[in-house]
């Protein structure tokens, strides 16, 4: 790959940013901004690109794990457990059936979130930053609004279910709003600092998470259910396994417009096969474990009266549940449950936080650490609006977000291998139009995508003519349909505009 001895000392101008200069005749707030940048462990970067002068000196084992226990840590959480939750419960999926789905839509999301970050050691830059050299300069800025709508979604889902566990674990006397805004406060303290304290926060996040994972499954475990058999017709049973199948898959893979994020600080030559597999290992193992919890947890609600009437006050509750007979131990065990959504929580702040700066140079002008302020504003908010619909949330918000996820890896995915295999990439052209893709192919072949998606959906607000006729309850194509379009119509569109345009 070139190397400009300039690359750093043109990044910031090209994209708007306040140099030292402006900084020292702006007043009191660029001087209090320099001061708070200056503390210790504070990451003052933004979307500049990472030269390598400022990156790790190597790569050792440890360094691999972490990828592994980031991961790890940020999705054996509750939320993931509620998401299982829906396949016993609102699709009337068996264990069986909803072990299956969920487990192997776990692990086809962290494929596609392990080859996004990829890209991070290697390019320096972050994901929607690289999103450009793929969808272009331009329309990738529509794929970054959709990754500031997940990443705020996660939060205010996180809060949700925090909250919810909160307060059951104090039997109501501490209210669901104030169990958000607890959840909310401490993810804001640790992201706001940036990327060293949260990979240290991430690093040792999984021990309690997994503590109280395992107790669990002992706790809980002998009410599971495993004899419960999905309900319907044949057609309407296979339309069910379908969507709850993509609705766990739109879960796992809604991390990848992040994923290389968090790697631009690791040197070029880190090993791409050893990044991909450490990621996918964390995704996977940590996401279908939560998963596995909730369909245990949601298959014991049919056999046991008391996780009945827990589910009906909250998802939370029903988990709180599980650690019936442990007392107050159980309780604290709720806590850290609670507390864990934390590690899950903080990703998403930081990489919403980035995604304001990569819309334009007004963003890019406004400090990270204030951009984390901003979103975790607005997911609180937000969680407090919608905290007596979760499932709903759940359903609806993340099985529209992994429609573009996919069609997006789909174009990333077919550029990479065939476009640029000889070609290459110039990582210093991040932040130059000029030098980018125009990006017509690849936001036709979104839109073409996203039609459809549109066309096969199946939600509680919008049905699909196409998925009308998988069953005659309906089934959620969206996923399949719309990436499989793009697919289809991006190669012969990029052909045609590098012959016509030439980049």
């Amino acid at each position: 790959m070139e190397k400009h001895d300039n690359d750093t000392a043109a990044e910031p101008a090209l994209e708007g940013q306040i140099s030292d200069e402006e900084a020292s005749t702006t007043g009191f707030f660029a001087r209090a901004n320099q001061r708070i940048l200056n503390s210790k462990h504070f990451e003052s970067r933004g979307i500049e690109r990472v030269p390598e002068t400022e990156r790790l000196s190597k790569v050792g084992a440890s360094n691999y794990l972490q990828m592994t226990m980031l991961w790890f840590s940020t999705n054996i959480t509750a939320n993931n457990m509620a998401l299982g939750m829906l396949g016993p419960l609102d699709y009337s999926l068996g264990f069986t059936d909803a072990a299956l789905c969920a487990t192997f839509g776990a692990v086809l999301g962290a494929i596609g979130v392990a080859y996004i970050s990829t890209f991070g050691p290697v390019s320096g830059n972050r994901t929607m930053v690289v999103a450009r050299y793929f969808m272009g300069y331009w329309p990738s800025k529509i794929c970054t609004i959709l990754n500031i709508v997940i990443m705020l979604g996660y939060g205010m889902i996180d809060c949700l279910v925090g909250g919810q566990i909160l307060s059951a674990v104090a039997d109501g006397r501490l209210t669901v709003i104030v169990g958000i805004i607890i959840i909310a406060v401490i993810s804001w303290v640790i992201v706001v600092f940036g990327m060293s304290t949260f990979q240290t926060y991430e690093r040792w996040a999984w021990v309690p998470q997994l503590i109280a994972a395992f107790i669990l499954v002992g706790s809980a475990g002998p009410k599971f259910d495993t004899s419960i058999q999905s309900v319907g017709s044949p057609s309407t049973i296979r339309g069910n396994r379908l969507s709850f199948f993509s609705l766990c898959l739109s879960s796992s893979i809604a991390w990848a417009p992040a994923a290389a994020d968090f790697y631009v600080y690791y040197p070029e030559t880190t090993k791409k096969w050893k990044t991909f597999a450490m990621t996918a290992a964390g995704v996977g193992l940590a996401m279908s474990f939560a998963y596995l919890l909730g369909v245990g947890l949601a298959s014991g609600t049919f056999t046991q009266p008391s996780w009945s009437a827990a589910n009906e006050v909250s998802s939370g509750a029903l988990i709180l549940e599980g650690y019936q007979g442990l007392g107050g131990f159980g309780k604290f065990l709720g806590v850290l449950v609670a507390l864990g959504l934390v590690a899950n929580n903080i990703p998403g702040t930081y990489s919403a936080a980035l995604c304001f700066q990569v819309l334009g140079r007004y963003g890019a002008r406004i400090p990270r650490w204030i951009l984390s302020c901003v979103g975790a504003i607005i997911y609180t908010a937000c969680a407090l609006g919608g905290r007596n619909y979760l499932y709903d949330i759940f359903e609806n918000f993340l099985a529209l977000m992994g429609y573009w996820v996919t069609i997006f890896i789909v174009i990333t995915l077919e550029e990479h291998l065939i476009f640029r295999r000889t070609r290459g990439f110039d990582w210093t052209a991040w932040s130059d139009p000029s030098r980018l893709p125009l990006g017509l192919a690849a936001l036709t072949a979104f839109l073409i995508g996203w039609v459809g998606a549109i066309l096969c959906m199946y939600q509680v607000y919008y049905v699909g003519p196409i998925a009308k006729l998988a069953s005659p309850t309906g089934a959620d194509l969206g996923i399949w349909v719309g990436s499989s379009w793009a697919m289809i119509v991006f190669p012969p569109l990029r052909w045609l505009e590098l012959r016509k345009i030439g980049r």
